[in-house]
Parts: structure tokens; C-alpha cells; sequence
């Protein structure tokens, strides 16, 4: 006996792909109420095993498919002790130093099989694990079948168990079969000697939703039953909390409630039950902020018994205060939107790693350890496109000069050294690698490694920068740097508002309505403008011209709800409102995008049709901020260039166990070579003469391990544009 029930319910409108008609073998089987005394078996099973014993609902549906023989189950009590409880293991510490590994991501987008998943892990172990890169990592949607009409947001193709819970596509993971889920692959990863790493997303499947599938309550093994009745997938699922950029795919659970507890404890128990030692949340941070989800997820972390780093993504809108409130909570947490091989994506994380050492981030107190701002993977080899449903098909597209002129002098002639460098992308490479290891970023290859090349494999295992991503401290930007003379240690930011009368609107060209902790003074100071006796204007001032507050103006209107969106409790929400420009019909303000950013696009005003959803609710509170209902991050005002195309000279410093400085040179600069130069003097300033005891140091290359001699009263560099060069120092 089987139970089909449609792709159809709270979201009647997804009840087809864009491409094509969902068939039979897409659907959910979904327990019903009048089982079997043999389908109320099934149900108790501590797994959730679906009704032909895979656990995937694809397979459940499918006829052509014969189920595999059932596998041995453990027994109940057995198995919840073997999860949840405390024991020598489960203290061991996480991430005390930045984590390193492979993503399929950049290479495979959704698209990785198990056959090329294993061959990269192969890989990994034998040419990159020496180098403590120890994870492998299946990134999004492996749940998904690969199929025509499949898609990053596409509905009715994800394979969910039983209980809601996503099951790999067994088309494309064979070894899943007969309920095993990941075990068997994360068996031959452990053998190899690394870590199993899975990417999820948060809350819960819209496919799980719309079949009201029942939730796993994994102290009985039954269905969650409290205050006399039983919850499903449809009591906790946030409708208005859909994720934006994979509406079709999850949203939002409801963690006021019991339910929504015992969906993640049974979510999280199961993965941990397959052996995994790392997972990756997307959709959980940034412009996604959801707080009470995320702390739930790092308790049931901390509870289990088998150690699991808690990475989370995405990272757009993401600030120093907003970190304060989670880092604790996680040991990874992405700080720049999606990194591709561009140069502006490269260049876009130098203003935001600067921030987040000068907030004393790196390295603070996390999940039983410790955590660390992400700059997200490195994007070299072998990729895919963003947003493409294909595996790897091209080179990395970072191109720049074929050699590498750099000098460490003391005011004299420069003293060039030539690298011939097959490699056009050597120089971009390098300094993106040399930021990383300076920022302590975690380092997660991306690239195809099947196509790993020695030079690229000799710039991610350099030993120096090696030993600085893990082993370094006082990591920081270095500000007194000079590039054909002029001096950068002036370059600051002010966060100081002036008065907020006079009121002068302005049209919107440039700026951008960003999200930040509603702690944060930046998000202060937004107000309302009555315009003709109407409170129809909410504004903030932004900059000061001719002696003139210049504000930035949204118009205030009452939510209108179009007749396919949900109603909401008017009590609830009558506080709150969208936000609207004049000249643009039907269109209110977005709180997060439709579609994933990447760490350069240039950040406008979101405005799509406006409905009532909790992505363009907004609310002023008393304090001044503009609180998003989404997120619950408040809303800030900045330029939409702010961090983008920056260029000229900028420096890092770091320093060693033994004493060592680490000094780092990138030159910004598009077409022009720049010698930058630092005074020994300042270093002193900056690290003190525990590090700096006289004003002459020893000098060595870290990329080529040259000893440059002994240099006096200063450090100077020729740096290639989009280059970087980086010295140890022992002064």
C-alpha cells in the first residue's frame, strides 16, 4: 500500500516546475492516518525509513524501481544514547585553527556525483590532507534529481524521507540505497583519513510542508505527539519565511514551539547518525539572519555525541555587530557574498576582513571552540559557472602579468627578481591566497581537483602562508603603507550622522539600503518626514552638502495583499508596513534578494511586486532603527559601491610563535606597477618592541623562500597590478 499525495497544498502555485509537469515518481508518499498495523511499524523505525526502505520519497513513488532488502535496524534506546550524550569525543575542541578542505561548489554547482565525489576525496587525501586540507565537502542539493526540468529553484524534484527530512538522490549517490543515507560514503572518506562534510539548507522542505509529512520524535521513534495531538511538517513551517533565493526549496521553522525542535533534533541526529563531521547551513545568515533557528541548530551541535563543525552561509549584508551576536554559536560563518573568479569579487573582501580583525573576530570563541570570519572558497583550477546546472568545463578566469616583479631594499636602486610563470593567473591567484592565509580564513578549495595543476598546488600548499592562516596572531590591516609616496594611514570610516532637519529628498542613484545588528550605532537615526501632513516618508540622513542634511526617503504605504498571498494576523502586523518609491508602480523594498549575490555585484535598493510577506514588512521602533520582520536585522544607509573597485596599495601584518612579522604588500591597481613601501618605525608603532627590537631586520620572500639580507629603517616592494608579494621579518 502507498500513499501518493500531490505536489500541491500551502503553495498551490508550485505545483509545477517551470519546465515541466511533475509525474508521479516526483511526488511524496506521505504517512496517512489509517495505516496498517505494518505501515505503524514502519513509522516507529528510529530512522524514518520510508515505505520501501530507502528513505526516498522519489524511490517510494517510483514503480519501476524494486526495493532493496531492509537493512539491520538498531535498537531505539541504543541508537538515541549513541547520538545524544556527552562523552570524551564530543569535548574534543573545533576548529582551534582555521579550517581547510574541498567544496564541490565551485566546480560541480549541485551537479556532483558520488563517483566524482570520491575521486576528488581521493585526490585530497593523497596531495592536500599532508597540508592539513581534511574536509570534503558535498555542497547543495544532493537531495535534488538530476533531471530535465531540475534547477536550483526548481519544486517537486527533492528527494524527502518519511519525516520530511532530505535523502540523497539515489541516481546519483547508488550507495544510499537501503536506508544508508551517507554512511557508506562517509566510511570510505574516514578510511582515507578526512572529514565528511555536508552542505544543507535551513528549516524545512516546502515539499515536506505541502504533504504535512510527520515529524520524528526520536526519544519514541513515533511521530511528535504533544498537548494530545500529533504535528506535522505544516504546523512549523514559516510560509512567510521562505528562503529568497531558493523559494521553492525550504523556509523557515518555528522554533517557539516543541515541534519545530523535534523536526531539527531529528534532522541533525540523522546526520551525525551517517557520520558526518561537518555541515555548512546556507540560507541561515546575512540578509537571512534567523537567529532562533541558528542557536538551535549550535545546541543540538553541542548535545550530540559525535564533534560537528557548524559552518554557515551566506554571508551578504554581514557586519562586525552582526557577528557579535553568533560567532560564539559556530565555528565558520561566511562575511562576503559567493567569491567567483573575478577581480572584483577578489577585491571586494579587503574592506570587509579589515573590519572584522579590527572587531578582534578571528579566532574568537565559537561552537566547543573556536570561530572564523569566512572569505568563502578558493576559486581556482578547474570550475563551473555561477548558477549553472553543469559540473566543471572551464579554467579559472583570475588573469594577470606572466611574472612576478618584487624587491625588499633599503633605499636603493629597486632589486627586481623575475619569475617566469607559465600561469597568466598566477599574480591574482596569489594575492587572494596571501589575503586569506593574512585574514586567517578558512580554506576550502574549489576547483576540480581531477585537474589540479603544480602550480596551483604549490600556491595552496606554500608553507609560509600555511603556517600564517593556522599559526599567526595579531593579524590586522597595516595602515601605514606608502605607494609613490603617498601614505594610506589616514584611510578611515566615520559612522557620525549629522542633524536630521533640514530634510532634502535626493534621488537614489548610489545608495543602498543595507542590514546590520540593530545594536550597532549604524543603525540608528531613521525617522519619519511628514510631507503636506502626511507621515508618508521614512528617512534617514546620510551625508552632509552646502550645509545641508541630505536624506535618503522611502515611502510609507500600508501592505497590500494581492489575491495570491497569505493573510496575516492583523494584530500582529498592523505596526508594520512596506516601503515604496513614487515612480516605481507596485514595487516595495526587498529585505533579502531573490537570487544569491556574488561578494562584487554592486548592491541596489531590492524592489519586487509587492505582497504581504514578511521579506517587505518593515517596522520603526522607538530607538531610531528600521527592523526588517524577515530578519530582524535593522536597516542601514551606504553607498551601492562601498568595498567595490577599490585601488591603490594596501598591507596586512601578522605575527609568529618565534617572533616573526609577516608583512604582506597588494597593489589594487588595474594596469600600473606600484612600489609600496613600509617604515620599520611604524611597525614598532603598531606590534610594539617585543616584536621589533631594532630598526633593522632579516628579510625573506615567502613565496620563493629567497633570504633578502638584512634591510634598515624600511621595507620597500615593486608590486605587479593585482599582485601582492609577502616578507617574514625578524627585526
Amino acid at each position: 500500500m502507498r500513499h501518493d499525495i500531490p505536489s500541491v497544498g500551502l503553495f498551490p502555485h508550485l505545483g509545477r516546475s517551470r519546465n515541466c509537469q511533475l509525474s508521479t515518481a516526483s511526488m511524496i508518499a506521505h504517512p496517512s492516518p489509517s495505516l496498517t498495523p505494518l505501515h505503524s511499524a514502519q513509522l516507529s523505525s528510529p530512522r524514518g525509513k520510508g515505505w520501501d526502505g530507502t528513505g526516498s520519497s522519489s524511490a517510494m513513488a517510483s514503480p519501476w524501481r524494486s526495493p532493496p532488502p531492509r537493512p539491520p535496524r538498531l535498537p531505539l534506546p541504543l541508537l538515541v544514547l549513541n547520538i545524544f550524550r556527552s562523552t570524551s569525543e564530543a569535548n574534543e575542541q573545533l576548529a582551534e585553527v582555521p579550517p581547510r578542505g574541498w567544496n564541490s561548489f565551485d566546480s560541480f554547482s549541485w551537479t556532483v556525483d558520488e563517483s566524482a565525489y570520491l575521486q576528488n576525496a581521493k585526490i585530497l587525501a593523497e596531495k592536500l590532507l599532508p597540508h592539513e586540507y581534511q574536509y570534503a565537502v558535498i555542497d547543495y542539493l544532493w537531495y535534488r534529481r538530476y533531471v530535465e526540468g531540475a534547477h536550483a529553484d526548481s519544486y517537486g524534484f527533492d528527494n524527502i524521507d518519511a519525516w520530511g527530512r532530505p535523502f540523497p538522490d539515489l541516481q546519483r549517490f547508488p550507495s544510499s540505497k537501503g536506508d544508508k543515507g551517507f554512511t557508506q560514503i562517509a566510511s570510505k572518506v574516514h578510511g582515507m583519513g578526512l572529514k565528511f562534510g555536508i552542505h544543507v539548507m535551513k528549516g524545512i522542505s516546502v515539499q515536506a510542508v505541502n504533504a504535512n509529512t510527520p515529524i520524528l520524535d526520536i526519544e519514541t521513534g513515533k511521530p511528535y505527539v504533544e498537548n494530545g495531538r500529533q504535528w506535522g511538517a505544516r504546523d512549523i513551517g514559516l510560509t512567510q519565511k521562505t528562503c529568497q533565493w531558493m523559494k521553492n526549496g525550504f523556509m523557515s521553522v518555528n522554533m517557539d514551539i516543541g515541534a519545530g525542535r523535534a523536526f531539527l533534533k531529528s534532522l541533525y541526529g540523522q546526520y551525525a547518525d551517517w557520520g558526518v563531521d561537518f555541515v555548512k547551513v546556507d540560507c541561515i545568515f546575512g540578509a537571512d539572519y534567523s537567529p532562533k533557528e541558528l542557536i538551535t541548530i549550535s545546541e543540538l551541535l553541542q548535545g550530540l555525541d559525535r564533534p560537528i563543525v557548524l559552518s554557515i552561509s551566506p554571508g551578504t549584508q554581514v557586519t562586525p555587530a552582526l557577528a557579535e551576536n553568533i560567532s560564539e554559536h559556530v565555528n565558520m560563518y561566511r562575511i562576503t557574498g559567493d567569491d567567483w573568479d573575478s577581480w572584483n569579487d577578489v577585491s571586494s573582501h579587503f574592506a570587509v576582513s579589515s573590519a572584522f580583525a579590527a572587531a578582534n573576530k578571528i579566532g574568537a570563541t565559537g561552537l566547543r571552540g573556536k570561530s572564523w570570519p569566512d572569505l568563502d572558497m578558493l576559486p581556482f583550477g578547474w570550475l563551473t559557472d555561477p548558477g549553472v546546472d553543469q559540473g566543471p568545463h572551464r579554467p579559472c578566469n583570475l588573469t594577470v602579468d606572466e611574472q612576478k616583479a618584487q624587491v625588499c631594499t633599503w633605499r636603493s636602486p629597486c632589486l627586481l627578481f623575475h619569475f617566469a610563470s607559465p600561469l597568466k593567473l598566477f599574480f591574482c591567484v596569489t594575492l587572494q591566497m596571501t589575503l586569506w592565509s593574512m585574514a586567517k580564513s578558512p580554506l576550502m578549495y574549489g576547483g576540480d581537483l581531477r585537474h589540479l595543476d603544480n602550480n596551483t598546488l604549490s600556491i595552496i600548499t606554500n608553507p609560509t602562508l600555511l603556517k600564517i592562516n593556522h599559526y599567526s596572531k595579531n593579524n590586522m590591516e597595516f595602515h601605514y603603507v606608502y605607494g609613490y609616496g603617498e601614505s594610506t594611514s589616514s584611510r578611515g570610516y566615520s559612522g557620525h550622522l549629522s542633524s536630521r532637519y533640514p530634510v532634502h529628498l535626493t534621488k537614489h542613484d548610489g545608495i543602498v539600503v543595507g542590514l546590520t545588528s540593530c545594536s550597532s550605532d549604524q543603525a540608528k537615526g531613521w525617522f519619519v518626514f511628514s510631507q503636506d501632513g502626511k507621515s508618508d516618508h521614512i528617512c534617514r540622513n546620510y551625508r552632509t552638502e552646502n550645509g545641508k542634511d541630505i536624506s535618503f526617503c522611502l515611502g510609507k504605504t500600508k501592505p497590500q495583499i494581492a489575491s495570491d498571498d497569505f493573510i496575516m494576523d492583523n494584530d500582529e502586523h498592523q505596526a508594520k508596513f512596506h516601503l515604496a518609491v513614487a515612480d516605481i508602480n507596485d514595487s516595495c523594498l526587498d529585505a533579502s534578494a531573490s537570487q544569491r549575490w556574488t561578494a562584487s555585484e554592486i548592491k541596489l535598493p531590492m524592489f519586487s511586486r509587492c505582497k504581504w510577506h514578511e521579506k517587505q514588512l518593515w517596522e520603526l521602533n522607538d530607538k531610531g532603527n528600521l527592523v526588517s520582520s524577515y530578519s530582524r536585522l535593522c536597516a542601514t544607509v551606504e553607498s551601492s559601491k562601498e568595498g567595490v573597485g577599490i585601488t591603490g596599495a594596501r598591507a596586512w601584518i601578522a605575527t609568529g610563535s618565534k617572533g616573526e612579522i609577516y608583512l604582506a604588500f597588494f597593489n589594487l591597481d588595474d594596469s600600473t606597477s606600484r612600489k609600496i613601501t613600509a617604515r620599520i618605525s611604524d611597525l614598532e608603532k603598531v606590534l610594539g618592541t617585543s616584536f621589533v627590537q631594532t630598526h633593522s631586520c632579516s628579510c625573506t620572500d615567502a613565496w620563493s623562500g629567497r633570504n633578502l639580507g638584512l634591510l634598515k629603517e624600511e621595507i620597500s616592494a615593486v608590486v605587479n597590478p593585482h599582485g601582492s608579494v609577502v616578507f617574514e621579518l625578524m627585526c
